[in-house]
């Protein structure tokens, strides 16, 4: 396993265990295969485990692993408080202790905003008392370091970035999504300022794991590079590898579900670095995005020319979702959409489109960005989205 260290100096190993998927309400038998996908990781190094307030049962099910298997003091713990949920300054401890009791612990070493989308958010929260409520914790030493996960475009992100002297961020970031959402712009900026970055998403949900295009898994199999291992390298461990080639990425999260998973992404956790990746390979990957991207609505490539929309639409991540709802499907493309463009106050979505023009001349794909954004409006903003909007307010706060 290789280890990279975050803003203080601690080493962290570049593949983290996501642990959304466990439930501890399930039988017996789904806490013992939770139990030995966990205690593999372990073994093979993996010493940073990612859940949240909100992954139903999860924090409790590590809690227990980690207590029961005396390895709590060797492990590092990166939770999520739900700020959407925060009404009062109580609020926070609120969570936060219930957090500890179900961890079974008395610190965290990474602590998180969940999905903290923009700059209003953090503002709602910090007249609430955040600075002063996380210093405490941080005096006291039950809170080691202070970040955010993000989903959302890479200028909010990097105002986001400025606004507060944090110690980590996390966000969705692939090889295939590298001008989406915080993206490759994002890093730069988190690189600039010193700030370490986890990836969640690696793969796309399994995407660039498991359902490829056929040309694509072809294009691996006739490139046939080798690991260390003497095997031929999975498009897993392609995705996972463009990451860690990436100084500035900290630590890469995998949903792994079963052995099998964790044995494979140890082994490759264990054969990169920074810098690993020659042009040729990097060229492989952008050959299978080119076949990806064939399959797409609209030939947007993220490069955000078209970006500030006057009337402030994320035009870059509507397509982004449009082009996933025939790549990823129905769920996976709102879902993206609401996150990305909605669950905030200041809406982002193609509906504020007042057909300006703007954007099309600067567009170097030529794309009829108007008539596309109204394409991406019927698809994605239908009953479902509608009902959602309406309904998001009364449980988040931005």
């Amino acid at each position: 396993m290789k280890y990279r260290k975050d803003k203080h100096g601690n080493d962290v190993s570049i593949l983290g265990f996501g642990c959304m998927r466990f439930t501890g309400h399930g039988p017996v038998t789904d806490y013992s295969k939770a139990e030995r996908e966990i205690m593999a990781a372990f073994k093979a190094g993996v010493n940073y485990y990612d859940t949240a307030y909100i992954y139903q049962g999860s924090e409790m099910l590590i809690g227990r692993i980690f207590e029961s298997n005396g390895i709590r003091n060797q492990v590092r713990i990166a939770t999520k408080l739900p700020h959407y949920f925060l009404r009062t300054r109580d609020d926070f401890d609120k969570y936060f202790n219930e957090q500890l009791e179900r961890l079974r612990t008395d610190h965290v070493e990474y602590y998180l905003m969940h999905m903290l989308n923009d700059v209003k958010s953090w503002e709602r929260i910090r007249e609430l008392g955040a600075v002063e409520w996380i210093t405490e914790k941080k005096e006291k030493g039950q809170i080691g370091q202070i970040g955010f996960s993000y989903h959302g475009n890479s200028d909010k992100f990097c105002e986001l970035l400025d606004a507060w002297d944090w110690d980590f961020c996390q966000i969705q970031y692939n090889y295939y999504d590298e001008h989406s959402q915080a993206g490759r712009t994002g890093y730069d900026h988190a690189v600039s300022k010193g700030i370490p970055i986890v990836i969640m998403e690696p793969l796309r949900g399994g995407k660039l794991a498991h359902d490829l295009p056929k040309e694509a898994e072809e294009l691996f199999c006739k490139f046939g590079c080798r690991n260390s291992r003497g095997s031929s390298r999975s498009p897993a461990e392609w995705g996972l590898r463009w990451l860690w080639d990436q100084p500035g990425i900290m630590c890469v999260l995998s949903g792994m579900n079963s052995l099998e998973m964790v044995d494979e992404n140890c082994a490759a956790a264990s054969d990169a670095d920074a810098g690993c990746m020659t042009y040729e390979e990097h060229q492989l990957l952008q050959d299978v995005i080119s076949i990806i991207r064939s399959k797409t609505k609209v030939p947007c490539t993220g490069c955000r020319y078209c970006m500030p929309c006057p009337a402030n639409v994320d035009i870059p991540g509507t397509f982004a979702a449009y082009n996933n709802r025939y790549v990823d499907g129905f769920f996976t493309a709102e879902k993206e959409y609401m996150m990305c463009t909605t669950l905030r106050k200041d809406v982002t979505a193609a509906g504020n489109c007042v057909g300006c023009g703007k954007c099309e001349n600067h567009c170097p794909q030529g794309i009829a960005i108007r008539d596309e954004l109204k394409r991406a409006r019927k698809v994605l903003e239908g009953p479902v989205y509608k009902i959602a909007r309406k309904l998001a307010p009364l449980v988040y706060k931005y």
